[in-house]
C-alpha cells in the first residue's frame, strides 16, 4: 500500500522549515538542563546502544554556517505572519476567519480559532526576538572568523 502524504506540499515544506528553524534556534539558545541520572548496571543499561556521546563543544561552527539559512527562514515566517488576509498562515487571515465564525454564530469554532489566533500572535513576538538574537550571533560569528562557509 503506498504511503499517503497528508499535507499539501506548501504546508509540508512549511512544516519542515519550521522544524529546521526550531532545531537551529534551540542550538542557539541553550537551556538549563538537569544532570542526567547515573547509568545503572542492569540490563536496561546494556539495552541502550543509541546513547549519544557527551558534546565536547557548543556547536558554534555549525550555527555560524547555518546562520544565513536560519535568518532566511525567520524572515519568510515573519513575512507570512504579517501578510494580509489573502496570505495563508497570516494573522490577518486568521482574524478574518474568527470574524466569519462569529458572524455565522459558530461559537465553538470561534473559540477554537481565537485560541489559534492568540498562539499565532505570540509566535510573531517570539520570532522577532529570535531575529534580534541572531543579529548578535551573526556579530559574534564575524568577530571569531566563523562566518558561513568557513
Amino acid at each position: 500500500m503506498p504511503a499517503v502524504n497528508r499535507l499539501p506540499s506548501g504546508r509540508r515544506s512549511g512544516a519542515l522549515g519550521a522544524l529546521a528553524l526550531a532545531g537551529a534556534l534551540l542550538a542557539v539558545a541553550p537551556t538549563a538542563q538537569a544532570a542526567p541520572a547515573a547509568p545503572s548496571s542492569g540490563p536496561a543499561a546494556a539495552a541502550s546502544p543509541t546513547a549519544l556521546p557527551t558534546p565536547t563543544g557548543d556547536g558554534a561552527k555549525s550555527i555560524c554556517k547555518r546562520l544565513p539559512s536560519t535568518e532566511g527562514h525567520l524572515t519568510n515566517a515573519l513575512n507570512r505572519l504579517d501578510g494580509d488576509a489573502t496570505v495563508a498562515g497570516s494573522v490577518a487571515r486568521l482574524e478574518q476567519r474568527v470574524a466569519n465564525a462569529k458572524a455565522a454564530g459558530h461559537t465553538e469554532v470561534e473559540t477554537y480559532l481565537n485560541g489559534r489566533l492568540t498562539a499565532r500572535k505570540a509566535l510573531v513576538g517570539t520570532l522577532k526576538s529570535r531575529q534580534e538574537d541572531l543579529k548578535s550571533v551573526s556579530t559574534w560569528c564575524a568577530a571569531h572568523g566563523k562566518g558561513a562557509g568557513k
